[in-house]
């Protein structure tokens, strides 16, 4: 049922509208998936309220598709049963981690349904969709069609072992599951056969001239991210081609053709539409939001993989159905959070999954910085213990925690818990207050650019520049000998402190949202909008405080140790990982030593052939052949180093001209041959030349 009193539009507002990447449901998410789109979308969504706009952040289960089928059918239940259960599961580790969605919902819905069939009869009465006959790999073991990412195998382009049919998670390259060498089912192990089926394609390359308008304008205007940017343009440069939308399954949106009761549409082609879809759910004004491109403004959070279907298929879909869609503006991605240098891995208990954080008994908000002060934003980056340790007792604690702390208690224990009579004009010989203000107020301006940009990592690192502009502060000024001997300015030290811990509050809510209310109740305050400048006035003379709280505790060192342990997977996955990375490590070595034997072996073959040849002087006895013994295939044994020698045109051993000039004419490609006679010639006594 949709919501009693919506957020809505305001007409002359810039109203937000914000997605996260809908999460797939057969799994639970693990950190990487949490900072790459909902917890960073949730950050921007903070933000966006407490400057007072009107923002919808809608977010949800991805919950149709092979992955969910064949996920069932392993567990034993129906799709319908596992989507309710790990919809529940994905619900819960993000309320655990304080995301703050307006709506979170899912795509098994009518709404789906309905809006889906709509968008999609649309493109065929405007001509977008045909049908074709295609190849499809199909696993005669389960009796079934399989998805493209139900194919795994060796990737043609970079010889990654657990490539997917559609895409190698390790070089980003898109493929065609019979493109895979030693291509499996990812049930069942057995190699798929090829079977022809038919299916209805999104002529893409119809809509190219109009996607590529559209994202020559987006990108420009609205500054997308390197990453983004470069993955549309390479799917664009490469030409678009007509893409399957449907697929031979029984769980997905029915397709409102004849003669195609037993397929569905394809996820690649409906997940996107699950945004207005769960907006539809949240209520009946949807098109308030999703129809409404001068007075709505749409940011989008992802991983790098997710893109295309954001920035290529999903607005290509809304152009060709004519209507005047809300289409993305500003694009956020991520690149890969890894675990201590490795993947997480479900199966071999290697990383932190949502569902574990909530047992290990550090806050949501340590976990929120540490991710978000991690967010891997231009390159890969990697959860550590250790460094997840050293931001608590180091950052957060020290600095963050420590001041707001020391001045709560100070006034709790000092001054009744009641703010003291203080002028912010107040200056004197000893410190700049005025000064002091303005610096805070310019570190202000740079933390709301950065989050206006959406740079999320450099926003957190202003709040704790502003955060140690008031440690600063309290620096030799708070103490009781001050109070005694300097009362007016320790005073307006106070109050000073007292509204800077408000305005860190506010800073830190979209980080840290249960922090900003322990610090609005230790003021005994509401949390403020953020400004555009700050003045400390809202915490006014006389107005009584709450009691002290800790915000932060420190985290034994110890605690690495085990943590790396518990969460390093089991001693057979590790045992089997490294046995893995030597087997590795020795048919490279092999190759290796293949390769220096054939350049040794070339090496004496061509030494040979110098001996027995005459030399310059008619005698090959009077040179200093080199033997294979004489040649180490580091010094000459492959052909880069060869190259490195010796340029494949230019001859090597310079001939004695008139009046004894040298000359080195120049010539073709040579052989190996070549440049071993050559290095023969170049190594004899310089008597012999």
């Amino acid at each position: 049922m949709p919501v009693e009193t919506p957020i809505l539009p305001v007409k002359g507002k810039k109203n937000i509208l914000i997605t996260s990447a809908l999460p797939y449901v057969n799994n639970v998410p693990h950190l990487g998936n949490v900072v790459g789109s909902v917890l960073s979308a949730d950050v921007f969504s903070r933000f966006s309220k407490l400057r007072n706009r009107p923002t919808l952040y809608i977010c949800g289960t991805d919950e149709y598709g092979t992955a969910t089928e064949t996920k069932a059918l392993e567990t034993g239940q129906t799709p319908q049963q596992l989507c309710d259960e790990f919809h529940k599961k994905h619900k819960e580790v993000y309320d655990w981690f304080e995301i703050g969605f307006d709506y979170f919902g899912r795509t098994t819905t009518e709404k789906q349904t309905e809006i889906v069939q709509d968008i999609f009869l649309k493109l065929h009465k405007n001509g977008l969709l045909e049908e074709r006959t295609t190849t499809q790999p199909y696993c005669e073991k389960h009796d079934g069609y399989l998805a493209d990412r139900f194919v795994e195998g060796t990737c043609p382009k970079c010889s990654y072992d657990d490539a997917r049919g559609d895409q190698c998670d390790k070089c980003g390259g898109l493929l065609d599951p019979f493109e895979l060498i030693k291509p499996r089912c990812k049930v069942d192990g057995a190699q798929p056969v090829p079977r022809d089926t038919k299916h209805i394609f999104l002529k893409l390359n119809e809509l190219q001239p109009s996607i590529e308008e559209w994202f020559e304008d987006a990108h420009k205007k609205y500054g997308w991210p390197a990453n983004g940017t470069a993955i549309t343009k390479s799917w664009l440069t490469k030409g678009l081609e007509g893409r399957s939308i449907t697929r031979d399954l029984k769980w997905g949106v029915p397709i409102p053709l004849p003669g195609y009761e037993k397929k569905v549409i394809y996820v690649w082609f409906d997940a996107c539409i699950g945004y207005p879809s769960i907006t539809a759910n949240y209520t009946d004004e949807w098109e308030k939001w999703w129809k409404n491109p001068e007075d709505v403004s749409l940011y989008q959070f992802m991983g790098k993989d997710n893109v295309p279907f954001h920035t290529v298929i999903f607005p290509g879909s809304e152009i060709g159905t004519g209507e005047k869609w809300t289409m993305l503006n500003h694009l956020s991605t991520t690149e890969y959070l890894n675990y201590e240098n490795g993947k997480f891995s479900k199966s071999r208990g290697v990383g932190v999954f949502g569902n574990q954080v909530r047992d290990i008994g550090i806050s949501p908000s340590v976990w929120r910085y540490y991710l978000l002060s991690n967010r891997p934003e231009t390159a890969d980056t990697q959860f550590e213990w250790q460094a997840f340790v050293l931001s608590n007792n180091s950052e957060l604690l020290a600095n963050f925690g420590n001041f707001v702390n020391r001045i709560v208690k100070f006034v709790n224990a000092k001054c009744d818990s009641t703010v003291p009579d203080f002028s912010a004009s107040y200056t004197d010989d000893t410190f700049d207050f005025p000064a002091w203000i303005a610096r805070v107020n310019t570190l202000l301006a740079e933390y709301v650019d950065e989050l206006e940009k959406v740079h999320i990592r450099a926003g957190v690192r202003k709040l704790m520049e502003i955060s140690t502009e008031g440690n600063a502060l309290l620096q030799y000024r708070l103490d009781n000998a001050n109070l005694v001997e300097h009362p007016e300015r320790t005073n307006t030290v106070i109050g000073l402190a007292l509204n800077l811990c408000h305005l860190l509050a506010s800073l830190a809510s979209p980080y840290m949202p249960s922090t900003s209310e322990s610090i609005c109740k230790q003021l005994n305050t509401s949390l403020a909008h953020i400004p555009d400048v700050w003045t400390p006035e809202v915490l006014k003379s006389g107005h009584k405080i709450g009691k002290a709280a800790y915000l932060f505790t420190r985290i034994d060192d110890k605690k690495v140790t085990e943590w790396k342990a518990q969460f390093g997977g089991s001693a057979e996955s590790r045992a089997a990982e490294e046995a893995a990375k030597k087997k590795k490590q020795e048919e490279k070595e092999k190759k290796k030593a293949k390769k220096a034997k054939k350049a040794a072996e070339a090496a004496a073959a061509a030494a040979t052939a110098a001996q027995a040849a005459p030399d310059e002087t008619g005698s090959a006895e009077n040179g200093a052949a080199v033997t294979a013994a004489e040649t180490s295939p580091a010094e000459a044994g492959s052909d880069e180093k060869a190259a490195e020698i010796l340029p494949a045109d230019v001859e090597s051993a310079p001939k004695v001209v008139e009046n004894g000039v040298k000359e080195t004419p120049l010539r073709g490609p040579r052989t190996k041959d070549d440049f071993f006679k050559d290095l023969v010639i170049r190594l004899k006594k310089p008597t012999d030349q």
